[in-house]
């Protein structure tokens, strides 16, 4: 920083909470607004105050998009600067993220970790006595589309169309905030390794169990899970 910032912070670490903010609604008339409070005609503090009020659903939907934003801009640059790009997708389509490299392309669905009361649920015990995985946490991700959509072509008419199939998407990444506190700590697995549905094997299990560290199923290593992926190897998890 120059020396006359120095000054300036000096000056404002020494006023009261209140000639803070004064300070702060002067200096947001002089900068330029975020593009979305633009559009809005409204502030970034009256849309978190929103946000704060509103039902969980709305502030897990928000969790989510916030997710997606956290995995573009942390996540995504990593994988590029080894040769894979990120595409534009058209549509509304099963997965969030195109990666391309040649002509090989990578589809992948973000999830965020889920919550139950206020803290990271954990697989129902019942559900992981059928699982062959080691003692210690093992925690829940839901996998299927926030509400309901159309009918897609090839499929019957009134046909449920929250559930993924499996196809759907090629990697499934898992945002860890909710256990971690972190937004940057994902684990991925191959989209066909995840648990089938017991009365459609076609469609995949709402709850999947996730792993607080990698293991032989979760990498924390995204260009290891597309290896994984392109390897072409058949597995279900802890099974």
């Amino acid at each position: 920083m120059s020396k006359a910032t120095d000054e300036i912070c000096g000056l404002i670490d020494a006023l009261c909470e209140g000639d803070r903010r004064l300070v702060l609604n002067y200096l947001r008339q002089h900068l330029p607004l975020h593009p979305l409070e633009q559009e809005w005609a409204t502030t970034a503090e009256a849309i978190l105050t929103a946000i704060a009020r509103s039902s969980d659903l709305t502030r897990r939907g928000i969790r989510g998009i916030l997710a997606e934003a956290t995995f573009e801009e942390a996540v995504l640059p990593q994988v590029e600067a080894s040769g894979w790009r990120s595409s534009l997708i058209i549509g509304n389509q099963p997965y969030d993220f195109v990666l391309e490299k040649a002509a090989v392309q990578v589809s992948i669905q973000v999830k965020l970790q889920r919550k139950e009361g206020g803290i990271p649920k954990e697989y129902p015990a019942r559900a992981r006595a059928s699982l062959n995985c080691q003692p210690g946490l093992l925690y829940v991700v839901e996998v299927q589309k926030t509400r309901s959509g159309q009918t897609r072509s090839g499929q019957k008419k009134g046909e449920k169309t929250r559930p993924y199939r499996f196809g759907d998407f090629d990697i499934l990444a898992v945002n860890l905030h909710t256990s971690t506190g972190d937004w940057k700590r994902f684990v991925y697995t191959v989209g066909n390794w995840l648990l089938p549905r017991r009365q459609q094997q076609t469609l995949i299990e709402i709850f999947q169990p996730v792993p607080p560290c990698p293991d032989e199923y979760w990498t924390d290593d995204l260009g290891c899970c597309i290896d994984w992926f392109l390897a072409g190897e058949r597995k279900r998890l802890y099974t």
